[in-house]
C-alpha cells in the first residue's frame, strides 16, 4: 500500500474580512466560504491546516522594491487622496483600489506561499495548499489587475534556494504575467500559462513569447480561445505538461489553480467544468513531485468554493458526496446545493487545426532545450532569519501596520454578507473595471529577473 502524501493547507480565517468595494468582483470572502466547505466534508481532518505567518516588508522586498512596498504598508483610501502621483504609478486605476487592510490582505496570502515553500524545502509536505496565494499579476514596482504582492514568485524565489530547478504552472483564464515577467531571464524556472489571448487582460502571452537570454525557451505560452470545453482542454494540457516534466524536470512544480476559466464566470470566457478544471491538478498530482496549488482568479464565488473544496479533496485522494453538506453559507448553492460546475453549451471557438498548431510550436520548443539546465550544485543556504519581537526597530514598526490597527479600522474592513449574494446582473460590468475584464496590452515594461 503505498504511502500516503503528507499534504499541509495554509489558511486564516481573518483573511475574509477584507473588501476591495462592493462593485469590485475581487471578493476576498471566496476563500472563507471554500474553508467552509472543506470544514464541511471534514476535509481539515485529515490534512495538517496551519494558520499561516504573515509576511513581513523585508521579506515582500526579496521580489518588490522597496519604494512600492514602503508606500503598501501605508496605503489606505485616505493616502491615496493625499498622494495622488504616487497612487497612480504604483496601483492599477480601479482595479486595484486602495482598500482598508490591503497590506494586511496581501501578508495573508503571501505569508501562506513562503511558508508553503518552506515546509516543501524542509521535506515536511509532498503537497501544500494555500489558496489565498495566487496573484499572479503584480509586479516588481507595482499592483497589477486585482493583485498587490506577487506571493508566487516569493514562493518560487523560495523554493530555488533548495531546488534547482521549479516549474510554475498557471490554469487561470489570465495570462500569468507577472511570474513570467519576473524569471524571463533564467532556466531555473519554466512558467507555463493557459490562458486567453487576444482581447483580453492582461493582453500578454503570445506562443512566441519564450524568454529571453538564459531564459529563452524556458517560457511556455498557451494561449487559448473562448469556450474551450474539458475535453479539448485536456488533450492539450496533458501531453504539453508531460513534455514539461519529461524535458525540464522540476524539483518542485508551483500551480495557480485560478477558477475563472471555469463555465460561468462572470470575467472569465472559457467553459470549463469542475471536474475538468481538478483533472488538471490531479494530473500535476499524478508525477509525484512535491506540488505546491495556490488560488488566483474566480468572480462566480459560490463556484470558486465549490471547486477548491473539490480540488482539496482530491488532493487528498478522497471521494466527496455531490450533495453539499450543510455549511456556513449553504444558501449561496441554491437552488441545485451540488458539489459541481457544469460546463455549458457555449460555442467553442478553438479549432482542432488551432490547437494542433499551437501544440506543434510548442513541442518544437521544448525540444531546443535540454533535458536540465546547466546550474551547479552548491551549498544549501541557511533560512532567513526571522526577527524577534525584541529586534523590531522603529522603521519595522512602521512597516508593520497590523501592530498599531485600530477596532474602528478592524471594523470597516468587515464585509458584510449582503455584499456577496450574486445576482443574475453584472454589477461591476460598468465600474470602470473593464480593463481586467477586457482587454489590455501591460502598462508596465518587463522589468528582467527576479533576483
Amino acid at each position: 500500500m503505498p504511502l500516503k502524501k503528507r499534504i499541509t493547507y495554509y489558511y486564516d480565517e481573518e483573511v475574509g474580512n477584507y473588501n476591495y468595494g462592493y462593485t469590485h468582483p475581487m471578493k476576498p470572502f471566496r476563500m472563507r466560504m471554500a474553508h467552509s466547505l472543506v470544514a464541511a466534508y471534514g476535509l481539515d481532518k485529515k490534512m495538517n491546516v496551519i494558520r499561516p505567518p504573515r509576511a513581513s516588508a523585508r521579506e515582500m522586498t526579496r521580489f518588490h522594491s522597496d519604494d512600492y512596498i514602503e508606500f503598501l504598508t501605508r496605503l489606505t483610501p485616505e493616502l491615496a487622496e493625499l498622494e495622488v502621483e504616487r497612487a497612480d504609478m504604483y496601483l492599477s486605476g480601479g482595479d486595484c483600489p486602495p482598500f482598508d487592510g490591503v497590506f494586511e490582505f496581501s501578508s495573508i496570502s503571501a505569508g501562506g506561499s513562503i511558508a508553503g515553500a518552506k515546509r516543501i524545502n524542509h521535506g515536511e509536505s509532498d503537497i501544500v495548499i494555500n489558496w489565498a496565494g495566487g496573484l499572479h499579476h503584480a509586479k516588481k514596482n507595482g499592483a497589477s489587475g486585482f493583485c498587490y504582492v506577487n506571493d508566487i514568485v516569493l514562493a518560487v524565489l523560495e523554493l530555488l534556494r533548495y531546488h534547482q530547478r521549479v516549474m510554475y504552472l498557471d490554469i487561470d483564464v489570465h495570462h500569468g504575467d507577472g511570474v513570467e515577467e519576473a524569471f524571463y531571464t533564467t532556466d531555473r524556472v519554466m512558467t507555463v500559462s493557459f490562458h486567453k489571448h487576444g482581447d483580453f487582460f492582461p493582453g500578454s502571452g503570445h506562443v512566441t513569447d519564450d524568454g529571453v537570454s538564459k531564459g529563452k525557451g524556458y517560457a511556455v505560452n498557451v494561449p487559448l480561445r473562448d469556450g474551450i470545453d474539458d475535453e479539448c482542454y485536456k488533450d492539450l494540457f496533458e501531453p504539453v505538461m508531460r513534455m514539461v516534466m519529461e524535458r525540464f524536470r522540476p524539483g518542485a512544480v508551483v500551480m495557480q489553480c485560478g477558477t475563472d476559466s471555469l463555465s460561468g464566470d462572470r470575467i472569465g470566457c472559457f467553459n470549463l467544468s469542475m471536474k475538468g478544471h481538478a483533472a488538471c491538478v490531479e494530473f500535476m498530482k499524478s508525477f509525484g513531485v512535491p506540488l505546491f496549488c495556490l488560488g488566483g482568479g474566480g468572480y462566480t464565488i459560490r463556484n470558486v468554493a465549490r471547486t477548491w473544496a473539490y480540488e482539496t479533496a482530491v488532493l487528498l485522494d478522497e471521494e466527496l458526496d455531490p450533495v453539499l453538506p450543510y455549511n456556513d453559507y449553504y444558501d449561496f448553492y441554491g437552488p441545485e446545493f451540488r458539489l459541481d460546475v457544469p460546463a455549458s453549451n457555449m460555442d467553442n471557438a478553438n479549432t482542432k487545426e488551432y490547437l494542433d498548431k499551437i501544440f506543434r510550436h510548442i513541442a518544437e520548443q521544448l525540444r531546443g532545450i535540454p533535458h536540465a539546465p546547466s546550474v551547479m550544485m552548491q551549498e544549501v543556504p541557511k533560512d532567513w532569519p526571522e526577527a524577534s519581537d525584541d529586534e523590531i526597530d522603529d522603521e519595522d514598526m512602521d512597516r508593520e501596520p497590523e501592530r498599531k490597527i485600530s477596532e474602528r479600522q478592524r471594523d470597516a474592513r468587515i464585509v458584510p454578507v449582503t455584499e456577496l449574494y450574486e445576482s443574475d446582473t453584472d454589477e461591476y460590468a460598468n465600474a470602470g473595471l473593464s480593463s481586467y475584464r477586457h482587454t489590455g496590452t501591460s502598462t508596465r515594461p518587463a522589468r528582467g529577473t527576479a533576483k
